[in-house]
């Protein structure tokens, strides 16, 4: 089911593969046309964060992201705004070891979310577009969507990153649940 229009869900195999890195600077006429193709994706795709090769039937280490200042209701933040940014190759290390749980969902198991646990403080080193080794520090939301998209390159997606799987739910369901709490409490 390789199609160029459609979005690999749960259960392809693509999914469950390691991706293999791009070399830079032979691969980058690729990367550059990829990402396009991949944002031409996203945005059809409404309210949504990030987007992974393999999630577009690409096994290659690259993916993109944009964080706007207020994100969908299903995270619960407020962020810093932060531009499309194109990640080659990435590599994160967390800079210590606090971790915090927080709503997921993913492109690829639509309509479900679920608590996971991630890193509250990352560096990143990568390639972008121009073909630079750029190094980042990420924290909280920002950190959790670099994880959250790494893990697709190396075949893992959010599900088999939670620990207590009783937090998957559809999306719809969760939120309203959310919303009558937070409206319980206030």
């Amino acid at each position: 089911m390789n199609s160029q229009a459609s979005v690999a869900l749960l259960g392809e195999p693509i999914l469950k593969k390691k991706a293999k890195s791009l070399v830079i600077p032979d691969d980058l006429p690729f990367a550059i046309a990829l990402s396009k193709r991949m944002l031409i994706m996203l945005e059809s795709l409404g309210e949504r964060i990030g987007l992974a090769a393999p999630q577009i039937f690409e096994s290659v280490q690259l993916f993109i992201y944009r964080i706007p200042q207020t994100t969908h209701a299903r995270y619960q933040t407020q962020t810093e705004c932060i531009p499309l940014t194109t990640m080659i190759n990435p590599i994160w290390t967390p800079l210590s070891n606090e971790k915090s749980e927080g709503w997921e969902a993913c492109i690829s198991v639509p309509g479900l979310m679920g608590k996971v646990s991630r890193f509250t403080n990352i560096s990143c080193t990568y390639t972008d577009l121009a073909g630079e080794r750029i190094e980042i520090q990420a924290q909280g939301f920002h950190a959790r969507v670099i994880q959250h998209e790494a893990d697709h390159l190396d075949g893992v997606v959010f599900t088999d990153r939670m620990k207590d799987l009783s937090t998957l739910g559809f999306e719809d369901t969760i939120l309203k649940q959310q919303f009558v709490d937070i409206a319980d409490v206030a």
